[in-house]
Parts: C-alpha cells; structure tokens; sequence
C-alpha cells in the first residue's frame, strides 16, 4: 500500500513548522552534496529561514561569489548595485519617524499633550482607552480568582494536616492514658502486697505475745520473745531454791 499524497501548505503551528524546517534543510543540503560529488556538478544553494536566518551551500573548490558571477555570465543579468549611504539615510528618517509617533501616541494615552487633537481624536483616544481599562480589570479580576482559588486549596491542604495532626494527638493522649492506668494498677497491687506482708508480720508478732502469756512470770525479768523465754526456763532449772511440786511422786514410794 502506497503512501497517501500529502497537501503542500503552510504549516500554521509555529513550532511544528521550525521541526520541519529543520528537517527537511538537513535533508535538502545532503541532498545537494551528493549531487556535487557524485555528478560533479557546480550548486550553489541559499536558505533563509522565516527568522532571517542564512543558511548555504557551495561545491568545492567554487566560493559562492563564483557562483552568482557565473549565474550572471550565463543568464547575462546583473544585480543593480544601490548606494548604501543614501539607503541608510532613508532607513534612519523612517526610525525617527516611527519614533516620534511613537512618543506622541504614549504621551496622549497617558493624558499629555492633548491641545493638539481634535474632537474625533479624543473620542477615539477615549473609546482606546476605555477599552484598554475593561481589558485591564478583566485581566484583574482572572488574577484575583485565581489567587482566591489557590488561596482555597492551600485552606484545604491546612485543614488536611491539622485533623490528621488532631488524630495523632488523640491517639497520643490514649495510649498515653492507657499506659498510665497500666503504672496505676501495678502501684496498686505492689501496695496490696506490701500491705499483707505487713498484716503477717503483725500475725506473727501477734502469736509470739500470745506464747509469752502463757508462761506468766514474776520478779524483774520479764521475757520479751521466745527465744528469751528459753534461756530464763533453763536458768529457772539451775535455780536451786527452786519450787518442787506439790503432789509427791509416786514412784520414791513403790515397794521393792
């Protein structure tokens, strides 16, 4: 299947245009060098972009000023040579031209120097310029809703980070909360604990004042534990003014 043709026109999109031109002058220009080499044809070849741009091409060993003299000879025309400082003169008298209208248009839009218009002037200076004010506050306000809309964005980006920011907090606050009931209920039952060992030590000191009631004593001695109640029943046992029993024992009187 063959290509389709395709329309020569100009290119309205000003950078597929530029691509294209860049392209095809690439191509153009190994194009005409292998013409020269390989035929040993004499080409000289002038581009100019549509910025102004030269771009050119001669065969050796020619300049390009052979060229066109050559192009001369054969053809037999010959460029009219134009007198440079009269053409420089004219191009200047142009600029101060332009110049002047220029200073005189920007001196009436900014309300200077206006005895010299007439009525139409001034109402045409008047209709410019409203216009121009209408395009100004148009474009005025556009910034403005813009600003407003980005102003709302960022609002809702700050309210995104300060409820996330709340959450982490309240999570903080509970586990935090948790933790401390942890500590409380460990306080707690450390106290609970301390609080029997203590009611048993009371429990024991409690039994050994009961064991010393039972052996009630008389004189300056008085026991205060167990332990001493021992040492003051053996020391009791070496007293020899001792009391003996009242009821005699009955095996001093068994017979034989």
């Amino acid at each position: 299947m063959g290509r389709g043709k395709i329309k020569i026109s100009r290119i309205e999109n000003k950078i597929t245009r530029q691509v294209t031109f860049a392209k095809r002058r690439a191509g153009l220009l190994k194009k005409t060098h292998e013409l020269a080499v390989l035929c040993d044809a004499q080409i000289g070849l002038i581009i100019f972009s549509a910025n102004g741009k030269l771009y050119d091409f001669c065969s050796d060993p020619l300049s390009m000023q052979n060229i066109i003299q050559k192009y001369q000879l054969t053809t037999g025309t010959r460029i009219v040579e134009q007198n440079d400082t009269e053409q420089l003169h004219g191009e200047m008298r142009r600029i101060i031209s332009e110049t002047q209208n220029l200073q005189m248009s920007l001196q009436r839009y900014t309300g200077e120097d206006l005895s010299s218009l007439t009525l139409g002037e001034l109402n045409e200076l008047e209709q410019v310029l409203v216009h121009a004010s209408h395009n100004v506050r148009a474009r005025k306000f556009e910034i403005l809703q813009q600003q407003m809309e980005n102003l709302q964005r960022k609002k809702q980006l700050l309210e995104q980070d300060n409820e996330h920011i709340f959450h982490l907090i309240k999570e903080h606050q509970a586990t935090a909360a948790a933790y401390e009931e942890q500590n409380q209920v460990h306080v707690t039952k450390i106290e609970e604990v301390e609080r029997m060992g203590m009611n048993n030590n009371n429990i024991n000191w409690n039994r050994n004042g009961n064991v010393l009631d039972q052996f009630p004593f008389s004189g300056e001695v008085q026991p205060s534990s167990v332990l001493q109640l021992a040492t003051l029943h053996d020391h009791h046992n070496l007293n020899p003014n001792r009391l003996l029993p009242t009821q005699p024992n009955l095996r001093e009187y068994t017979l034989d």
